[in-house]
């Protein structure tokens, strides 16, 4: 669906480095059809020697060069760097903004009238290939547009599309989600220590069973309370444990976290 087409990154960043080279490994585009932008000279000379990559310190240059043009830039910049390329970026260019808060609007307001907007909220995973990734059109963005943008956030991770009203709620459960995941692997390991295991065989544990039960509701052919029944036998361990979380309020706990998320996505946004 790429084939034949250039795609230039704005921002060179962590996250602009993992797209950069998840799309080369899938082979998406080769490296010869990739270019980034960076003020950091270091960071453009680390991306070169890694992928392969055609760099510049020029955002024009990569604007006038590509025909997909991902913006990964911190969100305060965007404005700075959204009058720096509207003169060369037209309705030719597939545009797409992985800066948290920012609004299609924001973005389609400061370019030339007419240009395809997508908005993208990953998440850190991305990292290493496991990444969740939520995709939001702007006016004049066509399917064509959506399907290409997804396979470039596919190559690091899942996708699914929503309205651009809910990016909020996206920010405050997948986006913000890796650190409640860290805390609860990290309390499971404290726990196992304290219960006599070593630290190293103790976090081993928690991470690879929290990873395992994602996998089994990533099948998609049981729900979460499903495979919580199976695991959970009559007056057994697990029901006990369970007691006691239920007994911590940790449904309740984690759905306040996802709710003080949100509302601050949207307090960050300009949003009411």
């Amino acid at each position: 669906m790429l084939k034949g087409k250039k795609v230039g990154f704005i921002g060179g960043g962590k996250m602009g480095g993992v797209l950069a080279g998840g799309i080369i490994s899938r082979r998406l585009v080769p490296a010869s059809q990739v270019i980034v932008s960076d003020v950091a000279t270091d960071r453009l000379h680390t991306l070169k020697k890694a992928y392969g990559v055609e760099v510049t310190q020029d955002n024009k240059q990569a604007a006038k060069e590509a025909q997909i043009l991902i913006l990964a830039v911190k969100p305060q910049s965007m404005a700075e760097v959204l009058s720096d390329l509207c003169p060369v970026v037209n309705k030719s260019h597939l545009v797409i903004s992985i800066a948290a808060g920012i609004p299609i609007k924001f973005i389609e307001d400061r370019l030339k009238k007419g240009v395809r907007v997508i908005r993208v909220m990953p998440n850190t995973p991305a990292l290493i290939g496991e990444g969740m990734a939520a995709l939001a059109t702007g006016a004049a963005a066509t399917e064509a547009d959506l399907a290409e943008a997804r396979q470039i956030f596919d190559a690091v991770g899942l996708t699914v599309v929503v309205k651009e009203d809910l990016m909020n709620a996206v920010t405050g459960l997948s986006g913000s989600g890796p650190a409640y995941g860290f805390i609860i692997i990290e309390a499971l390991s404290d726990a196992g220590v304290h219960m006599g295991l070593s630290r190293d065989i103790a976090l081993k544990l928690a991470a690879q069973t929290l990873l395992g039960a994602a996998k089994l509701c990533l099948k998609g052919d049981k729900h979460p309370g499903e495979l919580k029944d199976m695991v959970t036998s009559p007056a057994g361990t697990t029901i006990a444990g369970i007691k006691a979380l239920e007994e911590g309020k940790i449904r309740a706990t984690l759905m306040a976290a996802v709710e003080a998320a949100t509302l601050r996505a949207r307090e960050l946004g300009g949003e009411k």
